[in-house]
């Protein structure tokens, strides 16, 4: 147990953290939301600090969470708008999310995401609703748990993600939906309306699932990094609206 989040650990953010890598990288899935947790609280620590700047505290969070996750989720982000974007068959797609250069819409993607966020925590360190910012985090690398759950790899090669994804199992997304719950409601106060959010995010995420099958009979690494930022921010946005709505 303790080796799969071990590998949690390595695969979502830059620690180095000492022990060994488990041989079943699928049974790492039920720690993700306990990783969302971690860098969630990271950068709610950097969100809370009483500085007038708003907008510099914002940035400040931004570049946090690319250093503490390597960037992982903005470079599948990127591939992900690359390839459904410029190219026109599975073959094709697959081939531009594998290219390690940025083309044209993945940088215009990456440019919407970051002002997105950067919006988002700006409003959120504005109206001292921080708190969202951990809920954003456990929830989208909850996706990413379910994503992986319900879909099948769409290489014919293996990749990195691959053996996540060909080994999941639905006991690994039933454990991190049920600690994603009791996370949410905890930072929530124990309020059941919080729960609502699990629902917000799982709706795109399916859709987004669905989707990947459709063009290219599956999903990849940059997929599930791609699933992670968009639910990131959906969830960033909709803390935004109902705190600017109170």
């Amino acid at each position: 147990m303790l080796n799969s989040l071990v590998t949690a650990i390595r695969t979502l953010t830059i620690f180095p953290i000492p022990g060994k890598d488990t041989d079943d990288l699928a049974s790492a899935l039920p720690w993700f939301p306990l990783i969302g947790l971690l860098i969630g609280s990271l950068l709610y620590g950097i969100a809370i600090i009483s500085i007038e700047w708003t907008d510099g505290l914002a940035v400040l969070v931004i570049v946090a969470e690319v250093i503490l996750t390597r960037g992982l989720h903005l470079d599948g982000f990127a591939d992900w708008a690359d390839g459904f974007w410029g190219g026109k068959d599975k073959e094709s797609v697959l081939r531009i999310m594998k290219d390690p250069s940025v083309g044209a819409f993945g940088a215009i993607a990456l440019i919407c995401a970051i002002l997105a966020q950067w919006a988002c925590y700006v409003c959120l360190i504005e109206t001292n609703s921080q708190v969202w910012i951990i809920a954003a985090c456990v929830l989208s690398r909850t996706m990413q748990v379910v994503l992986t759950t319900t879909n099948s790899y769409a290489r014919d090669t293996t990749g990195t993600a691959a053996p996540f994804i060909e080994n999941a199992r639905f006991s690994h997304m039933a454990i991190a939906i049920a600690a994603a719950s009791l996370i949410i409601l905890v930072i929530g106060q124990f309020n059941w309306m919080w729960l609502g959010v699990l629902a917000i995010a799982w709706f795109p995420t399916r859709i987004f699932g669905a989707v990947c099958k459709r063009r290219i009979d599956g999903i990849t690494g940059d997929l599930l990094g791609a699933a992670n930022q968009i639910v990131e921010i959906l969830i960033l946005a909709v803390g935004c609206f109902i705190t600017s709505s109170n």
